[in-house]
């Protein structure tokens, strides 16, 4: 008997998917839990596994197809089954911006496009679209007032490293030197639709900056025995059977979760004539992918120690930039962490993630002239770190407290090992 498969459901938000590419095709024998094509949806690409067992008697959506959730885009059977016509036809037509999207996508040999905007050719080296170059170069770069865009790298695949910063200034790299670069268009003129991730971040995030009424806080944090913990524990680490490195993203995520442990009014989420505070800490990070932005989260933060957190986002961050994050390993977070620090950015204020009552952002550690406790000048390492929160859950009083509790772990980073 012929069974229908059906564009699923993949996320909670999810409307509609966009059929990436089938990994098996008509005539092909399908077992039930195979996955037999990938989706695209509004938080990633995922696999579609199949419901059923049978021969694929007939693909209706090809790649690149935009369906609504539900409806029938494939069609399973017996081995010598006919397959009535009448199944094919298009049952729940999906919702779009223009009447051609409904239509199914030739099935024809040629490959889907790319989710990806066409980028220009340069003599640089690039990765899904983005310019591969070290954290260090980068952050030099931006000191000097100058653009990896356009240097070429002789790092290790290719990579920007720190040398060909300074070249580049020279203008030994192609770049002419000091902010000068080739003349002519950044790009061609074209319009890029926008991807189901796309659409959400952007619907998501109006959402939320004309809904919530967001106040901000900012605190300096003094990080020089952080960053000399990390050194340290980082050295004592290169004798292990298995070495591995913190980073200070590591610190921080570990602080947030004792400091809302502290603060759980923080932990909330605004819920209509409701406020749900939350037992667990989903501490949910930010990673940026090539369609836009996603947040893996840390499953009971406020259990785990430094060595685990750092462990759970090498690996959730992997899977994310994969493309290979389940649902529940974005969608549970209750409190959010924005680090653009890594770029170099010294300071900048997050929007909130509904239904969330709070996010951090967290500035680069930045090397400084500061005053002591004996009143000299001496030189400092200091990271700025900005509480967006939601006032309808957060006051001004329990964000600074949260600020303050975290302040007090950051600077006193031995808390963070106990």
């Amino acid at each position: 008997m012929a069974k229908e498969v059906v564009m699923p459901a993949l996320s909670p938000s999810m409307t509609e998917g966009t059929v990436v590419k089938w990994l098996k095709k008509e005539g092909d024998e399908v077992k039930q839990g195979e996955v037999i094509a990938e989706v695209e949806t509004d938080k990633a690409t995922m696999d579609l596994e199949s419901f059923d067992s049978g021969i694929l008697k007939k693909i209706i959506y090809g790649p690149g197809s935009k369906v609504a959730v539900n409806t029938l885009i494939a069609v399973l059977g017996a081995k010598d089954e006919v397959i009535d016509p009448s199944m094919f036809a298009v049952k729940a037509p999906a919702p779009a911006a223009k009447a051609e999207v409904n239509k199914p996508a030739p099935l024809v040999a040629a490959p889907a496009k790319s989710a990806l905007p066409s980028t220009v050719s340069s003599p640089i080296s690039r990765a899904n679209g983005r310019v591969k170059a070290s954290p260090l170069a980068k952050k030099i770069a931006a000191e000097m007032g100058l653009s990896v865009s356009y240097m070429t790298g002789t790092g290790p695949g290719g990579r920007v490293v720190k040398r060909d910063v300074f070249a580049s200034k020279s203008g030994a790299n192609g770049s002419g030197g000091w902010g000068i670069y080739p003349s002519g268009p950044i790009a061609k003129d074209e319009r890029i639709a926008l991807s189901n991730m796309r659409q959400t971040i952007g619907r998501r995030l109006q959402e939320s900056k004309s809904q919530i009424p967001h106040f901000y806080l900012e605190v300096e944090v003094d990080v020089e025995s952080m960053l000399e913990m990390r050194v340290s524990l980082n050295k004592s680490f290169e004798s292990l059977p298995q070495p591995f490195k913190l980073s200070p993203n590591d610190f921080v995520l570990k602080a947030v979760a004792e400091a809302l442990r502290k603060v759980p009014t923080v932990n909330s989420s605004y819920e209509g004539d409701t406020i749900r505070q939350f037992g667990n800490v989903g501490l949910a990070f930010a990673v940026a992918i090539p369609n836009g932005l996603i947040t893996p989260v840390i499953q009971e933060a406020q259990n785990k120690n430094l060595k685990q957190i750092a462990d759970e986002v090498k690996a959730l961050a992997s899977r994310a930039r994969e493309g290979k994050l389940k649902p529940e390993e974005y969608t549970t977070g209750t409190f959010t962490v924005s680090n653009l620090g890594m770029y170099g950015v010294d300071r900048f204020q997050a929007i909130v993630n509904p239904p969330q009552a709070a996010i951090l952002a967290v500035g680069a550690a930045l090397k400084k002239p500061i005053v002591n406790k004996h009143d000299q000048v001496v030189m400092g390492q200091r990271m700025s770190l900005t509480l967006s929160c939601d006032h309808r859950v957060v006051d001004g009083a329990v964000g600074a407290e949260f600020l303050a509790e975290l302040k007090r772990l950051l600077e006193t980073p031995a808390l963070l090992l106990i």
